[in-house]
């Protein structure tokens, strides 16, 4: 192995690449990256066996190799090099780093003792705008919760369509839906003749955000019976930058659609950074329960909110809304409520709720693209 690359290119990669890695005491090669020098091309490798990454940039190759390198030790090797270029280089199991003034051997691992990384078959794909799914994935990403009684409501639920996507999370207490619609604009490219549902790792979604930068326009998502595969491409060259591949939950997600209420027995309009704003200061004494009181009077067409906490003490605050339907006193978690309104763009929100042990649902004005749904606490 003989490369020569850009120094800012290889810590890019060593970057992303250690993300994956961790400390595996039953198979320490998992602590290690899989370097692979091809013609014109570096691949960096890493997997934990549920989740894989393959990374490529463009180098000048005098000599083609692989090796296994200790993750965590090249990426503080590599970010300790300040000049334009590195020059890479193996001998034996050592990987050799040199530099203007710079020097270093790292003490590597046979390749063969890398495992390997799902391929897939790329005549299939679904190709959709980076950027949308990128917005979209964030908008739920964190509405799933671990569950090992439960592990199909630990990930985020995908649903590609003709020419919609939809993107699901809930941990029971609270459920956070997404949809795209493509329809003539473009953005969005489906293969396949039957819709595509999976259930993919929180853990997943999250790296998949990460790794899906700003200028990146299109993404490509392949599918197997148990793995996924997303695949991202160098900017002015016809080839992939990363490949991220990983396996599927098993299990059927929830028929949620069924737990959103169709009609509302008090629905109330406000303000979303205003409603915020009180949400958010009634926290301050939320409590262990992190329990805030709405009161809704629709004569009054004032929302009111309480929370107490037996040690640190009360508030009571009201803002003005617009109201129909009951009567209503319903408690919520504080928290839960906010982290739905921070995922909605309007400056307005409809608050549909059943009564106080019903379900509820928050939702954007002017965008049926997004709904929150969450249940009250139990007075």
């Amino acid at each position: 192995m003989n490369f020569t690359i850009l120094t800012k290119e290889f810590k890019k990669g060593t970057g992303i690449a250690e993300k994956i890695t961790g400390k595996n005491l039953t198979l320490p090669i998992l602590d290690n990256v899989l370097l692979e020098a091809m013609p014109n091309f570096l691949k960096i490798s890493a997997t934990d066996l549920e989740l894989g990454i393959q990374w490529w940039s463009l180098c000048k190759t005098e000599k083609e190799g692989k090796i296994a390198i200790p993750a965590k030790l090249l990426n503080q090797v590599i970010n300790s090099i300040s000049e334009e270029k590195i020059i890479v280089k193996e001998k034996g199991n050592t990987l050799l780093v040199e530099a203007k003034n710079f020097k270093t051997q790292i003490k590597g691992f046979p390749s063969e003792d890398f495992p390997i990384i799902p391929s897939f078959s790329k005549d299939v794909f679904i190709e959709i705008d980076a950027k949308k799914i990128k917005d979209a994935l964030i908008s739920v990403v964190d509405v799933a919760s671990p569950s090992q009684i439960r592990p199909e409501i630990s990930g985020i639920y995908f649903l590609f369509g003709k020419d919609s996507v939809k993107f699901v999370a809930t941990d029971s207490f609270r459920l956070a839906e997404k949809t795209l619609f493509f329809g003539q604009k473009g953005g969005y490219k489906n293969m396949f003749k039957e819709n595509i549902n999976f259930i993919l790792p929180q853990k997943t979604v999250k790296e998949l955000i990460n790794v899906i930068n700003e200028e990146e326009k299109n993404i490509r998502v392949y599918f197997s019976e148990s793995q996924i595969l997303f695949e991202t491409f160098l900017p002015g060259v016809d080839h992939p930058e990363i490949n991220l591949v990983s396996r599927q939950i098993e299990g059927e997600y929830p028929s949620y659609q069924e737990i959103i209420p169709k009609d509302a027995k008090t629905k109330v309009t406000l303000n979303k950074e205003e409603f915020s704003k009180t949400i958010k200061t009634a926290g301050i004494f939320g409590g262990k329960t992190n329990e805030a009181v709405l009161k809704i009077n629709p004569k009054e067409k004032e929302i009111e909110v309480f929370s107490q906490d037996s040690d640190a003490g009360e508030t009571n605050l009201s803002l003005p809304a617009k109201m129909e339907g009951n009567d209503l006193k319903v408690s919520f978690n504080w928290k839960f409520l906010l982290d739905g309104l921070s995922n909605i763009k309007s400056s307005e929100i409809i608050f549909e709720m059943q009564g106080n042990e019903g379900a509820a649902v928050i939702k954007p004005i002017g965008d049926s693209s997004y709904l929150y749904v969450i249940m009250p606490i139990k007075i």
